[in-house]
């Protein structure tokens, strides 16, 4: 164990020298380390980060919610021909579902609609996302509330002119003043304000940005636009209570549907059972793509590297062949001038792979000040991948200079190296 101490100490000077006294030689040579160190843990890092934001914006649903729709949320077997004339499902529907289902935990009946503008006074907040629901969208949603509170089954039953806005439409209309029970005009109306939303910040998550939003009774849009509008998107959405199984859960209320529509054993569902579980599958499809194609694309950059730092070890071979020689001439074994320039090429490696993890870290701290509402982060475990990676490189890179350097002959390596 000493001698291979003794050798890994000084690999690791000889490394040293090399980069003082070959600066721009050595420097070209481990850019490609660095440059594709830094390619792949930037990109894994961006995509652990775009990950973390939209399962982040997810988990503020319980993934066992469902929505049925007369549209998928990707992509679908039948063709558009069999979906485009879906009809959209009804309040009568909801209401059916929730008298009927015994295993429900929350259902809500929503319509997506346009973003609208908030006026109070001579201020407007512009865009804001408009949430028709139910009492029950609290529960689904996880909303949480600073102020006042959510509007309930009798007002959401009548389509009550209420209204729970978001903290960016507050500070627009408001600033720092109470909003609480000041009307504000909407669809032409004038609404109570009867709660205001926890800041959340803007992130990836799933839908519209509760900052920026407004949650009102869905039977007063139902009111404007009526039932039967179709470029109004409606959807029901539900929840099962925690230990129900799911499946046998999605049986039950999806036979209940196709009985209230009427349809026939051999004709298909003309709605679209959508699991919020299957999105999140589908986002860790599309992100694990992402890694393999950032991976492959960077590992061309690797590759330049790896030639690089064999270019520098042969180098180094041929200017101590004289070296070599006095070592083996002494009783130095093959194993010790072997294990002398694997470690130098893999510590040369190692160099030019922290210097592209230092530029990462660099770069998630200057995007995370350049930007509030999505945040870049550099895991351990990509830390770990980086270094790991490099040693790797260092050690392939480094196998052929070494075997050629143990397997030189004492006195021809003294003799040519004079």
């Amino acid at each position: 164990m000493f001698i291979y101490l003794r050798v890994l100490k000084e690999s690791f000077f000889f490394a040293i020298n090399a980069l003082r006294t070959n600066l721009l030689r050595t420097f070209l040579s481990l850019l490609g380390v660095t440059i594709g160190i830094f390619s792949i843990i930037g990109v894994l890092a961006a995509i652990d980060s775009l990950e973390k934001e939209v399962t982040d914006g997810l988990n503020e649903l319980d993934v066992s919610t469902i929505y049925i729709l007369n549209r998928s949320f990707g992509p679908t077997e039948l063709d558009p021909y069999e979906y485009e004339n879906f009809p959209n499902v009804s309040y009568d529907e909801y209401q059916m579902l929730q008298r009927s289902m015994e295993d429900i935990d929350a259902i809500t009946y929503t319509v997506f609609a346009t973003p609208e503008n908030i006026k109070f006074e001579g201020k407007t907040a512009t865009g804001v996302s408009i949430i028709p629901g139910t009492e029950s969208f609290y529960d689904i949603d996880n909303v949480k509330l600073t102020e006042g509170r959510f509007f309930n089954g009798s007002e959401s039953n009548s389509g009550s002119p209420v209204v729970v806005i978001g903290s960016e439409v507050a500070s627009s209309l408001f600033g720092t003043a109470d909003p609480l029970g000041k009307r504000v005009r909407l669809y032409g109306n004038k609404f109570t304000i009867i709660g205001v939303l926890e800041k959340v910040g803007q992130g990836l998550g799933f839908g519209p940005s509760k900052d920026g939003s407004a949650y009102v009774p869905v039977n007063f849009v139902r009111k404007i636009y009526g039932d039967n509008n179709k470029t109004r998107i409606a959807a029901i959405i539900l929840k099962p209570k925690k230990g129900v199984d799911t499946d046998e859960f999605t049986a039950t209320f999806e036979q209940k549907l196709r009985a209230y529509r009427g349809l026939k054993p051999d004709q298909i569902n003309n709605f679209f059972i959508q699991p919020l579980k299957g999105l999140t599958d589908l986002i860790d499809q599309v992100t694990s793509v992402l890694k393999i194609i950032g991976v492959i694309i960077s590992g061309f950059s690797m590759l330049v590297g790896g030639f690089g730092i064999a270019n520098i070890m042969f180098v180094s071979v041929k200017e101590r062949t004289n070296l070599i020689g006095i070592q083996k001439s002494l009783g130095a074994k093959r194993r010790f001038i072997l294990s002398q320039f694997l470690f130098e090429s893999i510590i040369l490696a190692l160099f030019g792979g922290l210097f592209g993890l230092l530029f990462v870290w660099l770069g998630t701290l200057i995007a995370n000040v350049a930007t509030d509402d999505f945040t870049f982060i550099l895991s351990s475990s990509n830390i770990i991948l980086g270094t790991s990676v490099s040693a790797a490189i260092g050690l392939i890179a480094g196998i052929a200079p070494a075997i050629i350097a143990s397997r030189l002959d004492p006195v021809e390596a003294i003799r040519t190296g004079m």
